[in-house]
């Protein structure tokens, strides 16, 4: 029989993201937000091709990055509130982690899995700061998926795309239990 881990377990079943309109200071060091990176690493990596990377966002960049976003919401004639969502994650943030999805060339890893691997390491790296003690929250959006503005905010390359912006703090209220899927309506047995 397995040797069960039940706090592991417990933490999993009762995990829940922090909105990151919530988070605020502190928020991890560097070398804090190292080990957490680390164990993110971690997660499932077939061919162990590592297809990410991490751009940390600090507070003095946060400012340049929601002008960068309210400028391409502008450009791409979204709503006003499109835009000021786009700016507000940027506005409202202290701290976040770009985990970027770097397509490397595999004859036996296709670019799906690859995708696969990096979803990974964004729950995971949500998991492990969660884990820990901080708030985080897994955000994408518009500006996740606007490749001028991942050229332009991140230098990203042809590519690279963002898989997620995972924001890290301190949380200032814990959101309530939310609605569950319903297992066995989702699930087959053969």
């Amino acid at each position: 029989m397995p040797t069960p881990n039940p706090d592991a377990l417990h933490f999993l079943q009762t995990r829940r993201s922090r909105p990151a309109k919530t988070l605020t200071t502190p928020v991890p060091d560097r070398d804090t937000l190292t080990d957490l990176l680390t164990v993110a690493s971690r997660a499932p990596d077939h061919g162990m091709l590592e297809p990410w990377r991490f751009i940390v966002i600090e507070k003095p960049a946060m400012a340049r990055l929601a002008d960068i976003a309210e400028a391409r919401g502008t450009a791409l004639a979204l709503d006003a509130e499109q835009i000021q969502k786009g700016r507000g994650q940027f506005d409202q943030g202290d701290l976040a982690v770009v985990v970027v999805e770097v397509q490397k060339p595999s004859p036996k890893i296709p670019p799906l899995e690859q995708t696969y691997a990096v979803g990974g390491v964004c729950l995971s790296l949500v998991n492990a700061a969660l884990a820990s003690g901080w708030g985080a929250n897994w955000l994408s959006g518009w500006v996740s998926h606007d490749r001028a503005f991942m050229t332009e905010a991140f230098d990203l390359a042809e590519h690279e795309r963002i898989a997620g912006i995972i924001h890290i703090g301190t949380e200032t209220s814990a959101p309530p239990e939310r609605g569950r899927p319903d297992i066995t309506a989702i699930t087959t047995w053969q």
